[in-house]
């Protein structure tokens, strides 16, 4: 599933991917990667991107449950 809060957030702070990339110390494909769903991030990762965001894990990465009527 497509990250869009990570890159609307970045987005937010005027970051580009390496931007980010390179204040969390990983390459510019791994944040593309995570923002298209494609890479699922270690908790170290995702902490030091929401530091550098000024985010929190749950505001990044808590995904939304679907409706699950049975």
């Amino acid at each position: 599933m497509k990250n869009l809060k990570l890159k609307a957030a970045r987005a937010l702070m005027d970051m580009s991917q390496k931007d980010l990339a390179d204040a969390v110390h990983v390459s510019r494909q791994t944040i593309n990667a995570i923002e298209k769903g494609d890479y699922n991030p270690t908790i170290k990762l995702c902490r030091d991107i929401c530091r550098v965001l000024n985010k929190t894990l749950d505001d990044l990465f808590w995904e939304e449950e679907e409706d699950e009527t049975v």
